[in-house]
């Protein structure tokens, strides 16, 4: 039976006049300030905070939260806490924070002073983990499993999250839940789920779409994807389309308020461009560590990709051989990371993770820090190249944390929890300033992975660690020998029978 003229006739009139009512309400997330923007704010909630070092981090928003003072008790979650009177170093002196939830301290000593005393729980997480806990939570999904952490005392539960203030530890974390899946032990982790988040875009228009510039997305995306209210500052309020849909990285279903940044882009570290020549200081340390850097650089292979770590490891490419070309990964979301910029054309938008000014690479691609972390932990980076406080002698690696001093965990864990696939190289010092050995039977301090380290290179030789069968020393320094060296390694070793002189 056909319906009647009448009953089509009234279907068609209400989709006209829903198509025209909904013209007169446009989407407008726009608002004018900052503090507009958080005016429904309340405090004792989970704020999520984007940026990595100064790149990134959404200061409008911090810094009108800063002047309400009757805002407090927050749980913030972000890769680190600015410096003092910068960023989130400002709530923390405002003492609007009681919780972070971060995985580096850094360079930033009234964080790590509020900490030590006292006056703030802070629940160290793996750099990686930290951008997958929100981006699970952004997805929906509860919990998952990694083999970050694994057989670390992140996973043991014996990280203090909160000290008395006499140095007593009054919180401790609790044991995390392990599994084993293919062979192969995994540590559960729980999503985090954000009441606010506060993140900065390079453009974004008042329907709530925004676009990232350069390395600015680290983890705003996931951030800004996972909590109930998403407050966005924007370099520059574009019209409706003027963002190609396919540069559309953070979606207007997302978002819930846009306002215009009114604070400029700070750099943390400002280095520029520098010769080999430039690279060494003065003395014997000098020797030494250019030593290790140019054996370094010889681990590199022409295709590889590879991420290297603060320090030395940073340096080696200035070495690279002739014909040989890698690409250079960072956890920050770059993938085709160059050197160092010529001064006048450093950007605030593109750090490497030591926090300082580079360039991109010509075929360059860049992306979240939970994209950065999927690719590191499922094996597509060929090497990594670490620093290390300590190896032991089945390839444990310790280099997060001395007794007394913390610094944070950043991306090591996840950098190290997939060996099998990623050749992990350490590259250090073959003893302390004290003297005291660095290669050692079993590390005395707390474990960034186990068995994982592939290689050792130090100014006095190359060890090749197998993780059943232990150490093989391989090539020794020009005038080094065999009894210097075990002399200043505290590990048991083999000798290979075609030992070599480091070139």
């Amino acid at each position: 039976m056909r319906p009647s003229r009448l009953l089509v006739s009234r279907a068609l009139g209400s989709r006209r006049e829903f198509s025209s009512s909904t013209a007169r309400r446009a989407i407008n997330k726009i608002v004018d300030s900052a503090q507009e923007a958080i005016k429904d704010m309340k405090g004792g909630t989970t704020v999520l905070v984007g940026g990595f070092g100064f790149s990134g981090v959404p200061n409008s928003l911090i810094n009108a939260l800063r002047d309400r003072s009757d805002l407090k008790d927050f749980t913030v979650v972000s890769n680190n806490a600015g410096m003092p009177g910068v960023g989130l170093g400002q709530l923390l002196e405002t003492k609007q924070i009681s919780k972070m939830i971060a995985s580096f301290i850094g360079e930033n000593k009234a964080f790590e002073k509020m900490y030590i005393t006292g006056e703030l729980s802070l629940e160290l997480t793996p750099q990686g983990t930290m951008a997958e806990k929100c981006a699970a939570g952004a997805a929906g999904v509860p919990a998952f499993y990694t083999p970050a952490a694994y057989g670390t005392i992140v996973q043991t539960g014996e990280l203090p999250v909160r000290y008395n203030k006499d140095g007593t530890v009054a919180v401790m974390s609790k044991p995390k839940e392990t599994r084993e899946f293919n062979g192969k032990p995994y540590v559960m982790e729980e999503a985090i789920f954000g009441d606010y988040a506060f993140v900065k875009v390079h453009k974004a228009d008042r329907m709530g779409n925004c676009q990232f510039r350069k390395a600015q997305n680290n983890f705003n995306e996931c951030m800004g994807k996972n909590a109930k209210v998403t407050l966005v500052e924007a370099d520059q309020i574009v019209e409706v389309g003027e963002i190609a849909p396919e540069n559309v990285h953070l979606q207007g279903i997302y978002v819930t308020k846009v306002v215009k940044s009114t604070e400029g882009k700070k750099i943390e570290k400002l280095t520029f461009k520098k010769s080999p020549e430039e690279l060494k200081d003065a003395g014997d340390a000098a020797t030494s560590r250019e030593r290790i850097i140019k054996r370094a650089a010889k681990e590199f292979k022409d295709g590889m990709h590879v991420n290297l770590g603060i320090g030395m490891p940073l340096i080696t490419p200035a070495f690279l051989e002739p014909g040989i070309e890698v690409v250079l990964q960072s956890e920050n979301g770059i993938l085709g990371m160059g050197g160092y910029p010529a001064p006048g054309e450093e950007d605030p938008d593109l750090i490497n993770p030591g926090k300082e000014t580079v360039t991109l690479a010509n075929g360059a691609s860049l992306f979240g820090s939970h994209e950065s972390f999927g690719m590191i932990r499922a094996g597509r980076i060929d090497l990594t190249m670490l620093g290390a406080l300590q190896v032991g002698m089945y390839g444990d690696l310790a280099n997060f944390m001395l007794p007394g001093k913390v610094k944070g965990i950043g991306g090591a864990m996840d950098l190290v929890a997939n060996p099998t696939k990623t050749k992990v190289v350490v590259t250090m010092d073959h003893v302390d300033k004290k003297g005291n050995p660095k290669i050692l039977s079993a590390c005395t301090f707390p474990l960034t992975g186990q068995k994982c380290v592939s290689r050792i290179i130090t100014e006095l030789a190359v060890f090749d660690v197998d993780f059943t069968e232990g150490l093989t020393l391989i090539e020794v320094a020009d005038g080094v020998n065999v009894d210097e060296v075990k002399a200043k390694t505290e590990a048991p070793f083999k000798v290979s029978p075609d030992l070599k002189t480091m070139l």
